[in-house]
């Protein structure tokens, strides 16, 4: 199977004690490079998440968007922080005597200066987490495979499409050459005639020049170096796998070929072939881009 570098997939989890939300979704790129936005409580499973979901991605720029919430009533702590509200109150007392004024903080008051009570979160029990987590990024990276798949066999379907009308092309430009030197031909034999106006014509300079005109528009080489990258083009799309950076290479070979073939042209029908043959390379070649 061929897949797209676009996809996009969602877990949610909930239990008793948490929640999960996994959202993946991803774009062209030309390596494999994984961006995970986590919540900071769980941010030391990062490299865990990275390394579990290679096993899923090779090419592409994937958003990993992870969401956390802790149900558990004892998740967190509210600590009285005695030794702090002695130093405050040692210090009004302080005040109270040096201006002369009455000392009435209450409790609540004291309570409420920085750092008398601090909240501190529970320590998580990481192994059951990150099975609940593991299970979420599995559900969600099996549904981004599949919406790269999608994506990739329909853009398999439309190339193959594409190279079947390339191959008709290059069909084309090899039949009609034979006919284009021979044409030169006759109208080399015919123009010799009409200048020197003498029916006897030197056969062997007329084969001469010929030669000369069928060698510099012979395209024999460049057509089937173009039709044996076709093949191979439809052969690695059918059988699957990582198979964008290959084909990428094959693509700017293929489009070599048709350079060569439109700069040797010396006929409007094999020009128009060979532009047709530039654009539908092109077109696969942007189509190729979105290949892992």
């Amino acid at each position: 199977m061929v897949k797209s570098m676009t996809g996009f997939g969602r877990s949610e989890r909930v239990t008793d004690a948490y929640k999960i939300v996994v959202e993946m979704k991803s774009v062209n790129h030309r390596f494999c490079d994984i961006n995970i936005k986590l919540p900071k409580k769980i941010s030391f499973f990062e490299t865990n998440i990275r390394t579990y979901l290679k096993k899923y991605i090779e090419r592409g720029k994937v958003d990993v968007f992870i969401t956390y919430e802790d149900f558990s009533d004892d998740n967190v702590k509210l600590k009285y922080n005695k030794d702090v509200a002695e130093k405050y109150m040692g210090y009004f007392e302080e005040m109270s005597k040096d201006f002369g004024i009455e000392n009435s903080i209450t409790p609540a008051q004291l309570g409420g200066f920085p750092d008398v009570f601090t909240v501190e979160e529970q320590a998580v029990d990481q192994d059951e987490l990150w099975k609940i987590i593991e299970t979420s990024l599995d559900e969600a990276a099996k549904m981004f495979v599949q919406s790269r798949i999608t994506e990739g066999e329909n853009l398999k379907k439309d190339m193959i499409d594409k190279l079947d009308g390339m191959r008709a092309a290059v069909d084309y430009i090899e039949e009609i050459s034979p006919e284009l030197v021979e044409e030169y031909r006759r109208k080399l034999t015919d123009k010799i005639t009409e200048v020197l106006d003498n029916p006897v014509i030197d056969e062997n300079r007329i084969a001469t020049e010929v030669v000369i005109y069928a060698d510099k528009i012979c395209v024999d080489e460049e057509t089937v170096r173009l039709k044996s990258h076709i093949s191979s083009t439809k052969k690695i799309l059918e059988d699957g796998g990582s198979v964008g950076r290959k084909l990428d290479f094959i693509a700017q070979e293929m489009n070599r070929e048709a350079n060569t073939i439109l700069s040797k042209a010396n006929s409007l029908d094999v020009s128009d072939k060979a532009i047709q043959l530039k654009t539908d390379i092109e077109k696969v070649r942007e189509q190729i881009q979105n290949l892992e």
